[in-house]
């Protein structure tokens, strides 16, 4: 059995022990149980992969949830536990589509003036509406990463090092510097048509303990639709 970063459950959090729940009961064998883990997270997973660029987010979606259902025996742990390692999986099958479809030109900083474009970057062309990527620009790609896992996926800092394999210190700045670009991008964008804060929803705190926040009551109802 695999054991899957099992650790302290957040005080309160009764969407943890539900989902635990269900996955439990998948793990036994509930196909049924498995296709209600489908309709709670395949939105947000859904999103994170739109957001990070795949070019085809169902397909890379229906990957995600096919690679946990096959590999569910060897998971060992709840519902706190369950959304890092499927949103692990979803860091890699995104990272495996980007590879695919974006060659990666060598680039010599001495004699090409361009700033290079990440794949993610690349990838984004007509994909999310034009104030989303806006802001999604604002950001390195790294940064997109931490922010999409922070408010998407609702992890916690340390689940986000966890997933990305990165220092809970390097994530922590990370997300610091992509609220802040994200925050600058959304107050220039014009007033017209829906708010940045309104489809990718940024958090308020960034507590080593504390879920992504949305800013806006409504933003909390918009975090499946990037």
């Amino acid at each position: 059995m695999v054991r899957h970063g099992r650790g302290r459950v957040r005080r309160g959090d009764e969407g943890d022990l539900e989902l635990g729940r269900w996955v439990d009961a998948a793990r036994a064998g509930d196909t049924a149980a498995f296709g209600w883990i489908w309709q709670r997270l395949s939105p947000r997973v859904h999103g994170y992969v739109r957001g990070r660029g795949v070019a085809s987010p169902e397909d890379v979606t229906s990957e995600v949830f096919l690679a946990a259902f096959t590999s569910l025996g060897r998971f060992d742990g709840g519902g706190a536990e369950f959304r890092p390692w499927l949103f692990t999986i979803a860091h890699h099958k995104a990272a495996d589509d980007l590879r695919r479809r974006v060659p990666v030109a060598e680039y010599d900083a001495d004699t090409d003036p361009r700033t290079a474009a990440s794949a993610e970057s690349a990838a984004l062309d007509g994909i999310v509406d034009a104030d989303v990527r806006a802001m999604l620009d604002a950001l390195t790609p790294e940064q997109r990463e931490v922010l999409l896992l922070r408010s998407l996926a609702d992890l916690s800092l340390e689940q986000v090092a966890e997933v990305t394999g990165r220092t809970v210190g390097a994530v922590k700045q990370l997300h610091h510097r992509a609220v802040a670009s994200a925050r600058r991008a959304s107050a220039a964008a014009p007033v017209s048509g829906p708010s940045l804060a309104s489809v990718l929803p940024l958090p308020r705190s960034s507590g080593a303990d504390s879920p992504g926040t949305p800013v806006t009551r409504a933003a909390s109802t918009a975090t499946t639709e990037l």
